[in-house]
């Protein structure tokens, strides 16, 4: 842990220099506080810190209560006080006419940089995530009870002019029997893995009935044979989803919920057909994303140089979507509506609290988690912009907002001057909007990991894991030497000089400079790299390093399973692994091997 005081050293070196600003009594605050605090100091207050910063950037002044426990002199925080009298009047508190951009990236930079390291939370506020997760599914019941006839109709008036062709078209997909099913690369909650899944022994009723067994399990029906060996589960006894919990920061974990492979399967297929129409829609491609965050990052950059878009971030935005907001979503397409219910799972195991029945669409975890809430949040929006302008809008209406309104996941883009009332509008369906996160006022704007003030880009580096002792840990070798290069390529040089001999020192030496494509582990120096041979080959420049080599589990699949893997193959492209039939799934380990390999 004591690495990570000294990164924080060396990285407000860097910046204080940018800024001309000392940080030496800002780096005796951050060590005596971290001696007596411990980590959570540097992951958990300092975050809250750089947030009260953003909504100090948003209000246009500081307040005493956006940064809670540092003291005051003046209008603001003695900590990082040389940075903030270029961004704020030390007297008021109040925005300078020009603050400086830099000292805002510094601030940002040196209060956020460990917000998101991939620690384990401890016992007890892992415990407080399962229960929120519990309180979130109550919360979604109740509001289910009390939202009106009437904003559904509305809801359901608008879905359809955003996607009613897009629905059309998948819904015909579904009923010709044209969907090409899918493993996902993850766990299932019934433990298959890798080649296994296509070996599948459970089955839903309520999925067969749309999706049959055999028509999509089985290579062709000449094997038949395999039906006797399929359990058929009643809705009673299908197999739940499994909640567990994934590293996210040292304040709160990420909650995930683990699919049935039978689920899994056929949610891939309808989300396979889904987002591909999406993206490919006349009307709503521009208005949502899911595979290209620049669209978001660009129109975020805008928005805070005008101030005329406003971006917002919602809270536990998958679990809050209510299945009822989907069956309105769906109601005109029966075909489709009966396949994405067939596939959904109605139960979850939850540790601690046992297996309850699911009033949320789905949790993350699911394939149609994303492009569904992305679709159920577009029709919000545009209902509320729709409401300001106190008319029903035609698709030639909507089709003036392109460009200026867009979606991808939890991330909002919105014209200023409609954020409250778009706010007001997914806080009626249920939905929590995450104020801290929300800016609309200011001139700070963040969306899809892009942040930026008066146009210019303040994103930071953030360190992800902690520092290796040893080069066994081959994960967070590979972390380090990822988070070396992008401080040096952020202008963090100091920074990434000082992690280079310790690098070297893990790396047994093995540790040269190379561009960005290489596949070598080594320091990335302004496109310079070492050549210590050229292939006899190819005559491409080769340097002797570790590279990463995943070791995929073994996993083999029965003769059946490996010819349903044959024909499920979407492309012309021959599997990239010839070994696949022999090992498949996610790596079950990484390890460096030294070789030699391109420098470029």
């Amino acid at each position: 842990m004591k690495s990570l005081i000294k990164l924080w050293q060396q990285v407000s070196l860097d910046v204080g220099l940018m800024c001309h600003v000392s940080t030496t009594r800002d780096f005796k605050t951050v060590a005596g506080r971290f001696e007596h605090e411990g980590v959570s100091f540097l992951t958990i207050t300092l975050t809250d810190f750089g947030k009260g910063l953003e909504k100090a950037l948003d209000r246009g002044s500081v307040d005493h209560d956006l940064f809670p426990g540092f003291r005051f002199r003046g209008g603001l925080p003695q900590f990082l006080g040389g940075f903030l009298d270029l961004v704020f009047d030390r007297k008021s508190g109040r925005l300078l006419d020009e603050p400086n951009e830099t000292a805002i990236y510094a601030v940002r930079q040196l209060t956020l940089m460990f917000g998101k390291i991939l620690i384990e939370c401890s016992p007890a506020r892992s415990k407080a995530a399962l229960v929120k997760f519990v309180e979130c599914e109550q919360d979604v019941r109740s509001s289910d009870r009390t939202i009106t006839p009437g904003l559904l109709d509305r809801f359901s008036v608008m879905s359809l002019k955003l996607f009613g062709d897009v629905l059309a078209a998948v819904d015909r997909e579904v009923y010709d029997g044209t969907l090409t099913p899918k493993h996902g690369p993850g766990k299932t909650a019934d433990k298959l893995s890798g080649n296994r899944k296509f070996d599948q022994v459970e089955w839903p009723r309520r999925l067969d009935s749309v999706f049959p067994f055999g028509d999509y399990c089985l290579p062709n029906w000449r094997f038949n044979y395999l039906l006797d060996s399929v359990s058929i589960l009643e809705p009673g006894h299908e197999r739940p989803v499994k909640v567990t919990l994934v590293p996210k920061s040292l304040k709160t974990p990420r909650i995930i919920a683990i699919e049935p492979t039978c689920m899994q399967y056929m949610q891939q297929a309808l989300m396979m057909a889904i987002v591909p129409a999406l993206e490919g829609d006349s009307l709503v491609s521009s208005m949502i994303g899911f595979t290209d965050q620049v669209p978001n990052q660009h129109m975020a950059r805008e928005g805070s140089r005008t101030g005329g878009l406003a971006t917002i971030d919602l809270s536990e935005a998958s679990d809050r979507v209510s299945n009822q907001h989907v069956r309105v979503l769906l109601k005109h397409f029966p075909h489709l509506f009966e396949a994405v219910d067939a596939s959904r799972s109605r139960k979850a195991d939850v540790p601690g609290f046992g297996v309850m029945r699911l009033a949320k669409f789905a949790s993350m975890g699911s394939a149609l988690c994303f492009p569904i809430e992305a679709m159920v949040f577009l029709t919000i929006v545009m209902m509320a912009i729709e409401h300001e302008h106190g008319r029903r809008f035609t698709r030639a209406d909507i089709s003036r907002f392109r460009g200026r309104v867009r979606v991808y996941g939890d991330d909002i883009i919105v014209p200023t001057e409609y954020m409250r009332a778009v706010v007001d509008h997914l806080e009626a369906f249920g939905l929590k909007v995450n104020l801290s996160k929300s800016f609309g006022t200011g001139r700070f704007r963040e969306s899809c990991g892009k942040e930026y003030y008066n146009g210019t880009d303040v994103s930071i580096t953030k360190v992800r894991s902690l520092f290796p002792v040893r080069q066994l840990d081959a994960t967070e070798v590979i972390a380090t030497v990822s988070l070396r290069n992008r401080l040096f390529e952020a202008g963090l040089t100091g920074a990434a000089r000082w992690m280079d001999p310790r690098i070297n020192h893990l790396l047994g030496g093995w540790y040269p400079a190379v561009t960005s494509d290489s596949p070598i582990l080594g320091r990335i120096e302004n496109g310079a790299y070492e050549c210590l041979r050229m292939d006899p080959d190819t005559q491409v420049p080769q340097v002797k390093g570790f590279c990463v080599s995943p070791k995929l589990p073994a996993s083999m699949a029965s003769g059946e399973g490996s010819l349903l893997k044959w024909f499920l193959k979407r492309g012309d492209e021959p599997f990239a692994d010839r070994n696949h039939l022999v090992r498949s799934g996610r790596p079950d380990a990484v390890t460096l091997k030294l070789r030699w390999a391109s420098a470029a």
